[in-house]
């Protein structure tokens, strides 16, 4: 890990840093929505952007193929976005991130079905997907330097924290409308124009979002390395490769836990239970919306936590809470369900720990290449890890048994434990 890794210094958190961390976070969640909303929605885009006669599990495996695909496009934005974050400054890539993000998402909503154009319907679906990942690859890696070089060091968790609990505010709006609209739409409603509707919404939130960034300012760190002539002479992606690996590997790690986490426990469930579990769909979507909500606060109550012990005690706290919370949710859901409400609040809260996350891997990075560093090591684990979750946990959960899932997660909340554990017994050794 990096030893240069200084921080806004140490002060009170103030009214501009609190209308930072609100726009931020707010303009993360309409993004974010943006881009997850579509696997709510991975039964109806099966039907409709397929042949008539595709086994519904194959439809759906192709639909979570397409929804891959924003992830493996993932390091293309962040990488190209990051180094211009870490060349010309960390706002502009912020607000442009948000604006490609908004396109796509609205066209979408616009486009006709393979009943209209054939084979070019799931065609254009791939390629505004795509999109959508290279504008979600800058998005993310950019808040979180962006808050917490904003924000003074004694509040770094916090920041980042609300910024991950911004972004998973729009999985919640997501889960939520996908929720309504399943309750009060019949099926054959929301085959016609109902599912147009999230993606529609989404286009409008995106460039909401891109108004609201128009009131922050450049990070205070950024401004100081610019002011000073310390922005990396060199490509900061080549001096992240060259002296920092062992920060990318730890990154890339604690990464892999973090889309475990998100893509199994809050964006597959809700599809997983109903066929895996029996449980009714309006069930698991309210379930889902629960755990969305606690995940929320979560993300907020590690970040506090993480100011007050550190952050690797409380990843490595936070792993283990959400090793046992996924086993006992999966075990009652295997049983009949009985708790799966108050289970699923209470994996929602756990999944939480996700926003340790990123303090871990900004902490990680020197200022002048931060972003790029980052970013290469989140959206290159999120390609490697995150791309092919959705199809292979599908795939898994039909032929390999329905606790696969949970082995998955437990697994990686096991190397998330393992990575912060071996680092603290290397700071205490060094």
């Amino acid at each position: 890990m990096s030893e240069a890794t200084p921080l806004p210094a140490a002060r009170p958190l103030d009214r501009r840093d609190a209308r930072t961390l609100l726009l931020s976070a707010l303009g993360g969640a309409l993004e974010f929505y943006d881009f997850v909303v579509f696997v709510f929605l991975t039964q109806q885009l099966g039907e409709l952007f397929f042949p008539q006669g595709t086994a519904p599990w194959l439809a759906q495996i192709k639909v979570y193929g397409i929804f891959a695909a924003g992830y493996l496009a993932r390091p293309l934005g962040g990488i190209v976005m990051a180094h211009f974050g870490d060349r010309s400054g960390r706002k502009r890539m912020f607000t442009l991130s948000v604006f490609l993000m908004a396109l796509p998402t609205l066209a979408m909503g616009l486009l006709p079905t393979y009943a209209h154009i054939g084979m070019l319907a799931p065609l254009l679906l791939l390629l505004l997907r795509i999109v959508q990942g290279i504008a979600v690859g800058g998005e993310v890696p950019g808040a979180w330097v962006f808050v917490a070089e904003h924000a003074p060091a004694t509040r770094t968790g916090l920041a980042c924290g609300s910024l991950t609990a911004g972004l998973t505010a729009g999985i919640l709006i997501g889960s939520l409308l996908a929720a309504w609209l399943n309750a009060r739409l019949a099926p054959a409603r929301l085959l016609d124009w109902g599912w147009r509707v999230p993606f529609l919404l989404g286009g409008v939130f995106g460039f909401a979002a891109v108004w609201l960034r128009r009131w922050l300012s450049e990070t205070p760190v950024f401004a100081e390395m610019r002011e000073r002539q310390q922005l990396s002479r060199e490509l900061p992606l080549r001096v992240v490769l060259a002296g920092h690996r062992r920060s990318v590997v730890v990154s890339m790690l604690v990464t892999w836990m973090l889309t475990a986490a998100i893509v199994v426990l809050i964006l597959m469930l809700p599809t997983l239970a109903p066929k895996g579990f029996g449980i009714p769909p309006r069930l698991a979507f309210f379930g889902n919306a629960l755990a969305a909500c606690a995940l929320t606060v979560g993300c907020i109550a590690y970040g506090w936590l993480v100011d007050r012990c550190g952050a690797l005690q409380i990843l490595l706290l936070g792993s283990l809470l959400l090793l046992a919370g996924t086993w006992a949710l999966f075990a009652d859901l295997a049983a009949g369900g009985a708790h799966f409400l108050g289970l699923y609040a209470m994996v929602g809260l756990l999944v939480g720990v996700v926003g340790v996350v990123p303090v871990v891997m900004v902490q990680a990075f020197p200022p002048p290449v931060r972003f790029s560093g980052l970013s290469f090591s989140y959206n290159v684990a999120y390609a490697v890890f995150g791309a092919g979750t959705a199809a292979m946990i599908g795939w898994l959960a039909v032929h390999a048994g329905r606790m696969a899932p949970a082995w998955y997660v437990v697994i990686t909340a096991v190397v998330g434990a393992g990575v912060s554990a071996w680092l603290l017994l290397r700071r205490e050794v060094g």
